[in-house]
């Protein structure tokens, strides 16, 4: 079952992403996973978003202790 959040007034793309999904670069992919909602800014209240889950490589240009 896909994970879902439900906006509160005044969410933003980039919120969401932060608080969902662990950072703000992954905004865009919270929005490709919502099309139908690509022309708002700023959300109501209400509003059910689909959270894609996120799977990123560790970068190998980490330093070891990072990784």
């Amino acid at each position: 079952m896909p994970k879902t959040y439900t906006t509160v007034s005044g969410d933003e793309w980039d919120m969401i992403a932060r608080d969902q999904l662990g950072s703000e670069r992954y905004t865009a992919l919270l929005m490709h996973a919502n099309p139908d909602h690509l022309n708002t800014v700023i959300f109501s209240a209400g509003v059910t978003l689909l959270i894609p889950e996120v799977t990123s490589p560790i970068p190998s240009s980490l330093p070891p202790w990072r990784r």
